[in-house]
């Protein structure tokens, strides 16, 4: 066995071009045949003084002489070896090789002209072989990737891909960016690492991803940032034949990340109010606007600093294909009389959380819902002075919560105002009324949720003006949140549904806030390390594919019971490996067998349920 470097041209362009090949030499008759195992490529890196080392410790390899190799053979050559021993193993039956039943000869007889040294396809599934020579080698993962590509292959991902002019590197290096974020969210760097040397994803695509350079995945990020509204537009509409999902409601909502370093290259890193409490850093904002079953409509993404308000445009909502009369829910934040107006202009009907500060809220004459946990909800609707549905609702967990943050800082502006009155009778302190009231100030706007709720006066000695007293009465103010806590008020133009519809149809924005921890938490949207503009929207848009095929992946469990988060569907899934068992038989001939590990009890249920093959990639066998 030997490796011979070959040129050759290119069948299209003529252009010459050198190859490498690992070739094995056999005795056939009188005559020596060479036949070529592998084509090792344009671009071996390695010096030509070790290839005759690589050789040697592929062979070995390939005859199951796996023990531990020459101690001065450098480390580049036993990697190597070890990758085209096992893209050998994988790719034989692949390579025209002859395929025929196992021979009992000796290992050292000729072989015929028209065999091979190896053996596949048709190898005997028994063997007798020794078993203290058994080996697993090259261990991969293999559950979440076949999981992953099925859910891509459903929605017709790769051969969108290739209608938008990706040739097959390309759409590899695609698909192995949206699987890492769904199996192992890392960076790009991190991404490479995972596919050349832990992942068998390059196996089920037929792709060797140890052979692709790094910027293959940066090129192909950028590839799917430049085609982001074909694939957005492609996979909603898979989805929503799929699923028989209609055009009534789209959700919308916003959230943002932040960034490692300073990130002054990038125009969309601004210094903003982080919902990570990562305010330290620059942040970048994703727009999202999702049907009501969760699926993704349209992204869009905006600088760290954007006011909310300002993110919903014609761009984020025009051409969504939307039924008439469609309807929008969004946050408080978003939903000023300015986008309001604009929504019922472009014929939009809405459900959002209204900004007005005064309750109207009674209890007497609420009527009561259940929600999906079993908690009493009660609605009261009132009509405004447009016509609009006022709908308060009531949340006993609210209430609690509420109830709790007010006790806090009331209880937190009262101890301020005991300390402000008991320094009053200190010797050094300053009893001037312009310190006290402007030291009163401060404390009214750092406890001002409280501090709308006191009466606060303060007693001034008439000889020299200090002020010698201060006292408070607190009195709840009419009509606030403190007055009917766990309340707040929705504001709809859906005048004709009743309150638990109404109710209900807001509720579907908590989908959204699961979408985004789903993100942030599962698939690797924070944080974000890019430099140049068009890979930090390329590595968040890498984040929504992926959060598209695991919502697939999650809806078809749904409906069959299973409501585990990915989180917990990825640990299920990631105990399938695909292995090579190694074997040496009585004549000194070796056996190879590449399969998948057997599905544990609870993978076994996913794959029945998604209709998953139990051994992805095949099982291939060889005899060397």
């Amino acid at each position: 066995m030997f490796i011979r470097r070959t040129q050759t041209r290119n069948r299209v362009s003529g252009e010459p071009y050198v190859t490498h090949r690992l070739v094995h030499s056999a005795r056939v008759g009188h005559v020596i045949k060479q036949s070529t195992l592998l084509n090792l490529g344009s671009h071996l890196d390695l010096p030509q003084a070790h290839w005759p080392a690589l050789a040697k410790r592929i062979d070995e390899l390939l005859h199951g002489q796996c023990s531990m190799p020459d101690a001065s053979l450098p480390e580049q050559v036993q990697t190597l070896a070890q990758r085209f021993a096992a893209q050998i193993i994988a790719r034989t039956p692949n390579l025209g090789l002859a395929c025929s039943a196992l021979s009992d000869a000796p290992a050292t007889a000729a072989l015929p002209a028209s065999r091979s040294p190896f053996e596949t396809g048709a190898v005997d599934r028994y063997q007798e072989v020794d078993l203290d020579s058994l080996e697993l080698v090259n261990p991969r993962s293999v559950g979440v990737e076949h999981a992953a590509l099925s859910a891509m292959r459903q929605c017709g991902f790769e051969d969108k891909l290739a209608q938008l002019g990706l040739n097959r590197p390309q759409i590899a290096a695609a698909v192995g960016n949206v699987v890492a974020r769904m199996a192992l969210p890392c960076s790009e760097l991190a991404t490479h690492a995972w596919l050349k040397g832990q992942s068998a994803l390059g196996e089920l695509l037929e792709f060797d991803f140890q052979a692709m350079d790094l910027n293959r995945l940066y090129r192909a990020s950028d590839a799917l940032y430049k085609h982001r509204e074909a694939l957005q537009e492609h996979l909603f509409g898979r989805a929503r034949a799929m699923f028989g999902l209609g055009q009534t409601i789209t959700l919308y909502d916003l959230t943002n990340t932040y960034f490692e370093g300073g990130a002054a290259a990038v125009d969309k890193a601004k210094r903003g109010r982080s919902k990570e409490r990562r305010s330290d850093c620059p942040l970048v904002t994703l727009a999202m606007a999702l049907d009501a079953s969760g699926f993704v409509r349209r992204v869009q993404f905006f600088a760290g600093n954007a006011s909310e308000p300002s993110t919903l445009n014609k761009d984020m909502l025009t051409g969504l294909d939307a039924a008439p009369r469609a309807t929008v829910v969004m946050d408080a934040g978003i939903s000023t009389e300015a986008n309001l107006r604009w929504l019922r202009d472009q014929g939009y009907h809405y459900v959002v959380v209204s900004k007005l500060r005064r309750r109207q809220f009674d209890p007497a004459l609420a009527t009561e819902e259940q929600s999906a946990g079993g908690v009493t909800i009660k609605l009261q609707r009132v009509l405004d002075a447009q016509g609009h549905v006022l709908l308060y609702c009531h949340s006993p967990a609210r209430e609690q919560k509420d109830r709790a943050i007010d006790e806090a800082k009331a209880s937190g502006l009262e101890a301020a105002l005991v300390r402000l009155h008991a320094s009053l009778s200190k010797s050094k302190g300053r009893q001037d009324a312009a310190t006290i009231m402007q030291r009163l100030g401060r404390l009214k706007q750092r406890f001002a949720r409280a501090a709308q709720h006191y009466a606060i006066s303060v007693t001034t000695d008439p000889e020299d003006q200090r002020i010698t007293a201060i006292t408070w009465d607190k009195r709840t103010k009419p009509g606030s949140a403190a007055a009917h806590p766990g309340v707040y008020c929705l504001r709809t133009t859906l005048v004709e549904q009743d309150n638990a519809a109404l109710w209900r149809t807001y509720t579907m924005l908590t989908e959204l806030e699961s979408v985004f921890r789903s993100l942030k938490t599962d698939l690797g949207l924070r944080p974000v390390f890019h430099r140049i503009d068009r890979r930090v929207e390329g590595h968040l848009f890498i984040s929504v594919l992926a959060y598209h095929f695991v919502h697939m992946l999650r809806s078809q469990l749904k409906a069959q019971g299973v409501s585990d988060s990915w989180n917990t569907l990825r640990q299920t899934l990631s105990t399938q490996r695909r292995v090579t068992v190694t074997m040496q038989r009585r004549d000194g001939r070796t056996v190879h067998v590449r399969k998948a590990t057997r599905p544990q009890p609870g993978h076994q249920t996913l794959s029945t349920i998604l209709k998953l093959d139990p051994n992805p990639g095949r099982t291939h066998r060889v005899l060397v």
